[in-house]
């Protein structure tokens, strides 16, 4: 294998597959990446066997073939190196020249890197990468990060006739989006459910641009993303998710209207003395003014006030304020609509505000208030 690449495109396909390379693993070969010179190009991959990346960035090729070397030691040399690079190999070694610099590596043969999964893309969904980004920015926070429910771990996608929708929770607090698209699989059917891991849907995020169209295949138990230059493959987490339909009240009767850069403001004001365990604030609603309260016996009080909407009975409500700033910090316009039932029941937060609001909304359970 014999090819040229400019530094900025060494650097990127590196960098676009980094993500993809295990820190820790028991397989000498994922420490590794694969790199497949083509016809005016070379493909770089990396995967953990549960997501697999492989971008392909421009090269002069004099000689295809294909190796795999070690990724750590790759980025850290392309970091440092003046200018072009020629690659070269001989046998399991590769020598890498730029300038007078010279380095001799010892990689793996491309045998013992693992085998893509196979996705069948013939009946793909074809999205915007601007939906996808919109989707995955805006709800695969609030995916939970314990292992005590494993499905929670990841984000439901629901792909159906005319829209797409995704939604996580952690079971105190749940974010749901829902985008209507123009295509759908081969055949007009609905795709169907399947439930994907945060760090994949990352990946997707910042790998493929707004203006890309991305085809989305799957298979039983992977599901592939496919642009131009890049392709995502990833493990399902396998299991059925939660009815979130069932926690999402449809009888909240109290509702309030506020400035969300004030409201942040303030929520963010009131956290500062917060329980550290509970991070617990009080909320009193009723008339103009939105009261908010906080008492920690071992740190202080907080009081403040803000001028609000709000239309219903009067209502003590606690919350915990980095909840509420998740997902204030998500909310897509100036303004928020926050509505409730009582003190033990859930309360929705949705954005208004113009026309291209998105259905978004999101859920937060609220705290035991102690007297």
């Amino acid at each position: 294998m014999r090819f040229t690449i400019t530094r900025e495109n060494l650097q990127q396909g590196l960098g676009a597959v980094a993500g993809s390379i295990p820190s820790r693993t028991t397989l000498p070969v994922l420490s590794n990446i694969l790199i497949e010179a083509e016809d005016g190009a070379v493909r770089m991959s990396g995967t953990d066997l549960d997501t697999a990346v492989s971008v392909r960035v421009a090269a002069d090729v004099a000689e295809a073939g294909a190796i795999t070397a070690p990724a750590k030691k790759l980025q850290e040399i392309a970091r440092e190196l003046p200018g072009a690079v020629e690659f070269g190999t001989q046998g399991d070694a590769i020598q890498i020249t730029s300038g007078r610099t010279r380095y001799r590596l010892n990689g793996l043969p491309r045998d013992e890197f693992p085998a893509f999964p196979k996705v069948d893309f013939a009946e793909s969904w074809r999205v915007t990468g601007t939906d996808l980004q919109r989707l995955i920015t805006h709800v695969s926070f609030a995916a939970s990060t314990e292992e005590t429910r494993p499905i929670l771990n990841g984000v439901l996608w629901q792909l159906g006739e005319g829209e797409m929708r995704m939604v996580a929770t952690n079971g105190h607090r749940l974010a749901k989006m829902t985008l209507p698209v123009e295509t759908a699989g081969g055949d007009g059917t609905p795709a169907g459910d399947f439930i994907v891991h945060p760090r994949a849907l990352a990946q997707v995020q910042r790998l493929f641009r707004q203006d890309e169209t991305v085809e989305v295949g799957r298979s039983e138990n992977h599901i592939g993303f496919r642009g131009s230059e890049v392709q995502i493959y990833t493990r399902l987490i396998e299991g059925p998710y939660p009815n979130y339909e069932q926690v999402i009240p449809k009888d909240n009767d109290k509702h309030m209207v506020a400035d969300k850069g004030a409201l942040q403001a303030a929520v963010r004001r009131m956290a500062i003395v917060a329980s550290d365990q509970t991070h617990r604030i009080r909320l009193s609603l009723g008339g103009a003014m939105l009261k908010f309260a906080v008492e920690t016996p071992d740190v202080g009080t907080a009081t403040e006030e803000l001028p609000v909407e709000f239309d219903g009975d009067p209502l003590e409500i606690g919350f915990n304020a980095q909840y509420l700033l998740e997902l204030l910090r998500y909310m897509p316009t100036d303004e928020v609509k926050m509505s409730f039932k009582a003190p033990e029941r859930a309360a929705t937060m949705m954005p208004i505000g113009n026309e291209d609001t998105p259905d978004y909304l999101c859920l937060v359970m609220p705290l035991r208030l102690l007297s």
